[in-house]
């Protein structure tokens, strides 16, 4: 069985998806592409993708609504490919629940290394193998480490994407402890913060809307103002 990982690109335009279709299999990657959503969905039924690499723009259906809906159902890893300059659209594609975002034009050695740390964030343990952790419980949710899995206080599972995944993790496991913004985008994104990046407010507020009460008046994820976000609830490790 084949484990090198499978990669979807899905843009309109072709010296793109042939660029890095032939870019991404030089470094060890296995690659399809789709020029649209219809083609999208053909491959995703028909082969296992690992991650998809999703252009912003695309004809017919845009790239943030195929984000959103692709989230809805699952947590398939996305990153998505956005307009220079464009914070805007940045911050539309996390809220959508992309992973990341890479804007155009861009190095393709930028793009393989978001890949890479996308994949590597979103890795589980393999089949039969025990979970590497334990659980961790807080105001009745329950955060599986192993399986990386959210569930709720009914003991539904709840859809995170692996940025939202990685950023509540970083938050539970330092309970009662101010983060700033830089910090949580070193603990949960891997990398150094961007100029301006809004994306950590965009997660903390895509979670609050999916584990607190009122997300208007969050007593689990609270903002210190000047100073970053607080997780107020403490936490049983099992």
């Amino acid at each position: 069985m084949d484990n090198t990982p499978h990669i979807l690109i899905v843009d309109d335009d072709r010296e793109i998806r042939d660029l890095l279709s032939r870019f991404l299999t030089r470094n060890g990657l296995r690659v399809s592409v789709a020029r649209e959503e219809r083609e999208m969905r053909k491959v995703l039924q028909d082969s296992g993708i690992d991650l998809v690499v999703l252009d912003a723009m695309l004809p017919g259906k845009d790239g943030f609504t195929i984000c959103r809906e692709l989230r809805a159902n699952g947590s398939l890893p996305i990153i998505m490919l956005t307009a220079a300059g464009e914070e805007t659209d940045r911050i539309v594609g996390l809220e959508m629940g992309a992973d990341d975002y890479v804007p155009k034009p861009f190095n393709p050695r930028e793009l393989l290394a978001r890949i890479r740390a996308v994949l590597r964030r979103a890795a589980t343990p393999s089949r039969g193998s025990e979970p590497a952790s334990g659980l961790l419980r807080f105001a009745g949710w329950t955060l599986d480490t192993g399986r990386r899995q959210l569930l709720s206080p009914e003991g539904a599972l709840v859809t995170l994407s692996t940025g939202e995944y990685d950023l509540l993790l970083a938050l539970v496991e330092r309970p009662q402890r101010t983060l700033s913004r830089e910090q949580l985008l070193d603990l949960a994104r891997g990398r150094g913060p961007v100029p301006f990046d809004r994306s950590i407010d965009v997660q903390v507020s895509r979670l609050r809307r999916k584990i607190e009460s009122d997300p208007k008046a969050p007593a689990i994820i609270t903002t210190v103002r000047g100073g970053g976000y607080l997780f107020a609830t403490p936490v049983e490790r099992a």
